[in-house]
């Protein structure tokens, strides 16, 4: 099968985890640092903190914001799960924001309109959480311009977007937000196998978030309540959680940093033949906003009305040719576990709805070889010509 994203992992990479292996530290030793100063450098924000997965990222992204039972968190239903759930984890509420039709990522005019009526109710959301689907950033600008009229924080789901640019800067600089969250899932642009990051650049959320991927236990004397009780003191002075990364895992992505650059490269390159030899076929292809760059950690294909067959028609065809195609994503509030919840209505997202009845996320990764994205072309142009 031709997976629709994989891992590449370089015999560099393999020193270093090895290396590892061969050192005192396995866990708590210099190279989380070192990712964190790496991913830095790479964004020009002023801090970076790293934790176990994405989704512990955005946990304690919300809890550093104070997020709470009585609170909201609005967000795409076009996302994985992680993004919705993590609010739940802090006893907040979610609400859903219909998608753009041509970038797919959050609706800022229905997210005005919503925004004007929550206002009016007294309902403003704690955070909104825009998800920067398949590697393309929001629109943060206007974004931005929304938060600071009414008043809500900002955290990017930037799992895609490790690599991506908006305007001038990287995707992870927070210049519009209050904290961004990276992925780096082994389908994602650079992989730890898993695991994920908070940029920010307030030193206070930064801090909190630290201490929340570690117990909520200190030894800065800075932090601590008492005196001096020898070297062995410490104080657990928040209710954290064991979110953090191991040295292996943090060795992996100081490693493939290195390569962030030409892995992007490479997916543009693959892209490009995709935009090229697919145009005269009955599909939307992905759109690249002005002014940004995507990761394009994935390559969306939407069958149109006028195509010879449908969605589940053309995914089982292509898994048949020995094509692993996927659906990015069912909408959040499809899932039993939602629908239970209760409060969503399919009707409040209908170009969510479009999108996940025509979506086809199609191989696209730096190791597809040109024989076989010929062949996937191949198998596209069978079935829709």
């Amino acid at each position: 099968m031709i997976p629709y994203g994989r891992q590449n992992i370089s015999d560099a990479d393999i020193a270093e985890v090895l290396a590892v292996l061969k050192s005192d530290y396995l866990t708590q030793g210099p190279r989380v640092p070192a990712f964190e100063a790496a991913l830095r450098a790479h964004t020009g924000v002023a801090h970076a903190i790293a934790v176990n997965s994405a989704t512990s990222a955005l946990h304690i992204a919300y809890l550093a914001l104070g997020l709470g039972a009585g609170d909201e968190v609005w967000t795409s239903p076009i996302t994985f799960v992680a993004t919705a759930n993590a609010a739940l984890y802090c006893q907040a509420g979610v609400r859903f924001v219909d998608i753009d039709p041509r970038t797919y990522t959050l609706c800022l005019d229905r997210l005005e309109d919503m925004l004007a009526e929550a206002e009016a109710s007294g309902r403003l959301p704690k955070i909104v959480a825009p998800v920067h689907l398949a590697g393309q950033s929001c629109d943060m600008s206007r974004l931005a311009a929304l938060a600071k009229r009414y008043g809500f924080h900002v955290v990017e789901d930037a799992s895609h977007s490790i690599g991506a640019s908006y305007g001038d800067g990287k995707v992870g600089d927070c210049r519009y937000s209050d904290i961004c969250v990276f992925s780096f899932h082994p389908v994602k642009i650079i992989t730890t196998a898993e695991g994920g990051v908070a940029t920010t650049n307030d030193a206070g959320l930064a801090q909190k978030m630290d201490l929340l991927r570690s117990h909520g236990v200190t030894r800065d004397p800075g932090l601590i309540s008492a005196q001096d009780e020898g070297g062995w003191y410490y104080e657990q002075v928040e209710l954290g959680f064991n979110y953090r990364m191991t040295e292996l895992q943090a060795a992996l992505g100081v490693s493939q940093m290195v390569r962030l650059e030409e892995f992007v490269a490479a997916r543009h390159d693959r892209a490009r033949v995709y935009d090229r030899e697919l145009a005269g076929l009955p599909l939307q292809l992905p759109y690249q906003a002005e002014g940004q760059r995507s990761a394009l950690h994935l390559y969306p294909i939407l069958v149109t009305d006028d195509a010879p067959l449908d969605r589940r028609t053309l995914f089982d065809a292509l898994r048949t040719a020995g094509i692993a195609v996927n659906v990015h994503y069912i909408p959040v509030y499809q899932q039993p576990y939602y629908q239970r919840v209760g409060g969503f209505s399919a009707q409040d997202c209908p170009v969510a709805e479009d999108y996940y009845a025509r979506a086809i996320s199609i191989p696209l990764f730096p190791d597809l070889t040109e024989t076989d994205q010929s062949y996937v072309i191949d198998q596209l142009r069978r079935n829709l010509g």
